[in-house]
């Protein structure tokens, strides 16, 4: 059972939130941890007070102790509780009653350990009441911005005036974030453990409340409240401050086998990859990404697109950002006139402007020739500049020359401002002492080329989210999936039940027996498909059950008569044939625990599985988010005229998936999974048709009707 969470839009816990974060003064209980929490702030410069309290000791840390949380001069803004478990429900009731605005439970053994900690941790909640509660089991919050230290641990963190926040469910990854040699300057570490009381985007409501954060940084291990991060991460994008995501523990597609195509296709990455480029976060697949990414952000923020210029002295490296550049979408245009011509004029003959630039070493060392070399690139008309530039290891020799490159650009950016970033090839070619000196000009230092190119991508993605974001919808919370009877309708059931919703199905008709088949097949005109109905015929071409393109009453007749030798239900659903398709599609709906119904488009037929090509849609979603998934797809090209092929109907294959998730979202209490498989797509004017069909739904016994 998932413990209950704060609610940060009622206005007594949002306070509270506001005091645990920056805190005029800190009670701290227990005996170690609670004498290193003093300690660590005081290594920041907390100049709030700071009260212990313990029962038997009569000072820690040089500090009075009080005995209680009653004998505290006023209720604590915030609280470090560092005693065991069952006592840390104890004391953060007391601090309820007296009024405190939040806690660090540091204690573990809660919900984490299963059993009996499960409804520990309930009651620890229940006793915060309005209180902000970050915790159990975890490390806490460090402001470097005030200088609180809810922390009782070292740290690498010092006193900023502004900077990025981050929020981990790891303790301990939280410890080597701020151990960075990478000149971010952090705000605030928040490490939730079991984020019991707050939940993740409860803290990031907060956050966004500072307007000295500049940025947000998630490491998330899990989502409780999917909707409810979509609301925030909503404000965060519409209130320009940039949200950063690194998931941990996403599943590989395809990981179980289920019912339909779809469940195999769109696993729970899938959908966490939907739900943060619907909203507007950045997504990054390790920890040096998101210390890179949120730099970038906090010093250019988002960007109106991915075109960038690229210089340095060597051919090697301009060859690399190439390469590295091409497959992140990130561009880079050739100069305009005006800029090559100022380049060639600068650096002669022996030097091909292109870009990216290698300027060589003719002007290496020249700090007159290297700053109009850098002010020429850094005014070109594209979204972000580059200068790649390693700088020399400490005790190998002087480095004047690599100064006066970094002097250059400095000076060259105080002449065009611009969005500008000094990039290392190597994490380690930027010392911290050039970072800063950099971050202090508005340069962004950036370590390493796949993180600057990965960083830039997400900023223009960011940019163009931005730019919409007033059009995006939150998403809401589904419905809890009705318990009963599971129920898996026949092909001709779901086309009728999508058909009613607008789906365009195949003209057809069902027939009992080989007879009737070839009736209904002179009445609906030659030629046409016989597929077997029956409810457990969920994959027809390996059965047999399909015949497609039959010329004559007497085919019918003979494929009728087969399937039924093989052993294959007696009903039969005849179809007009639908010629001259271009592409199969599928799509698809499937539950998710965390995400309820969510949507997959993408290449369909037999090949399904082994091609793989699809995207995924959180409902509720409209035709503009529809056409950018189909747009996403491998297989886009076939759509759009590939080759000079005619182009499709993508139109009507928007209204076609619009149906289906119409469906999805009435029927979200009780449909398990739907798959329409293949949706054929005909020339554009002439439309696209679901060749069939799946429909699983699960609702109480006494409301499952079949349809006629």
């Amino acid at each position: 059972m998932a413990s209950p969470s704060l609610d940060t839009s009622r206005p007594a816990r949002a306070g509270n939130l506001q005091r645990l974060l920056a805190p005029r003064h800190i009670a701290v209980f227990g005996g170690r941890h609670a004498a290193e929490v003093i300690r660590q702030c005081r290594s920041v410069g907390y100049d709030g007070a700071l009260w212990p309290v313990h029962p038997t000791r009569r000072t820690l840390e040089g500090l009075r102790c009080h005995p209680d949380v009653d004998a505290l001069p006023e209720a604590p803004d915030a609280a470090f509780v560092g005693v065991p478990r069952e006592p840390t429900v104890d004391v953060v009731a007391a601090l309820a009653r007296r009024g405190a605005g939040g806690a660090v439970c540091y204690a573990s053994g809660f919900a984490e350990s299963g059993g009996a900690g499960t409804e520990l941790e309930q009651r620890l909640v229940a006793a915060a009441g309005d209180m902000a509660v970050v915790g159990p089991n975890c490390y806490g919050i460090l402001n470097y911005l005030d200088g609180a230290a809810l922390w009782p641990d070292r740290h690498g963190g010092a006193r900023v005036t502004r900077g990025p926040a981050i929020i981990t469910q790891s303790g301990n990854i939280g410890l080597n974030l701020t151990m960075h040699r990478r000149s971010l300057p952090l705000s605030y570490l928040i490490a939730v453990g079991n984020g019991a009381g707050l939940r993740l985007h409860e803290l990031v409501e907060g956050l966004l409340d500072d307007p000295r954060v500049t940025a947000i940084g998630l490491h998330i291990e899990g989502l409780e409240d999917v909707a409810g991060f979509s609301r925030t991460a909503l404000k965060a994008l519409r209130q320009g401050v940039p949200l950063v995501a690194l998931k941990a523990g996403s599943s590989p597609l395809g990981a179980r086998t289920a019912l339909s195509h779809t469940s195999s296709l769109s696993g729970s990455d899938a959908l966490y990859d939907a739900l943060f480029r619907r909203v507007g976060v950045a997504r990054v697949r390790d920890l040096p990404g998101l210390l890179e990414t949120l730099k970038f952000l906090t010093v250019h923020g988002a960007l109106q697109g991915t075109r960038i210029a690229s210089m340095s002295c060597s051919g090697g490296e301009a060859s690399l950002v190439a390469d590295l550049a091409q497959p992140r979408g990130v561009t880079l245009p050739g100069f305009a006139n005006r800029t090559a011509e100022r380049l060639s004029s600068l650096l002669g003959e022996r030097v091909t402007v292109a870009n990216p630039l290698d300027y060589h070493t003719y002007i290496w060392g020249d700090r007159t020739a290297l700053t109009e070399c850098y002010e020429a690139v850094l005014d070109a008309d594209v979204d972000a500049r580059l200068l790649v530039l390693d700088l020399p290891r400490p005790g190998t020799g002087g480095t004047a020359a690599w100064d006066t490159a970094v002097e250059a650009l400095i000076t060259a950016h105080r002449a065009v401002r611009s969005a500008t970033c000094l990039v290392s090839s190597l994490p380690e070619g930027l010392p911290q002492s050039t970072g800063a000196r950099l971050l202090d000009e508005g340069i962004a230092p950036m370590q390493g080329l796949p993180e600057c190119l990965d960083a830039i991508a997400a900023a223009a993605a960011m940019g163009a989210a931005r730019a919409g974001a007033d059009h995006i919808q939150p998403l809401t919370a589904h419905p809890p999936p009705h318990t009963g009877t599971s129920r898996t309708l026949d092909e001709w059931q779901g086309k009728r039940a999508l058909a009613a919703g607008g789906l365009p199905i195949p003209e057809g008709a069902l027939a009992a027996g080989p007879d009737e088949a070839a009736l209904r097949a002179r009445e609906l005109g030659f030629p046409v498909v016989l597929k077997a109905v029956s409810a457990t015929l969920t994959h027809k071409t390996e059965a047999g059950a399909v015949r497609l393109d039959l010329a004559d009453a007497g085919q019918v007749r003979q494929a009728a008569h087969d399937m039924l030798r093989h052993g294959l239900p007696g009903r039969f659903l005849v179809e007009r044939m639908v010629r001259d398709q271009l592409a199969e599609l599928i799509v698809g709906v499937h539950r998710d625990p965390q995400f309820g119904v969510a949507l997959t488009v993408g290449a369909g037929g037999v090949l399904v599985e082994l091609l793989r090509d699809t995207a995924t849609v959180l409902l509720p979603a409209t035709p503009d988010e529809i056409r950018a998934a189909l747009r996403s797809l491998r297989t886009w090209p076939l759509l759009d005229g590939y080759r000079g092929r005619p182009r499709a109907d993508t139109e009507a294959v928007v209204e076609a998936v619009t149906a289906v998730a119409a469906y999805a979202r009435e029927h979200a209490a009780d449909l398990t999974e739907l798959d329409v498989n293949p949706l054929l797509v005909l020339p554009e004017g002439r439309g696209a048709y679901a060749a069939d069909v799946l429909i699983r739904l699960t609702r109480p016994a006494q409301e499952d009707r079949p349809h006629d």
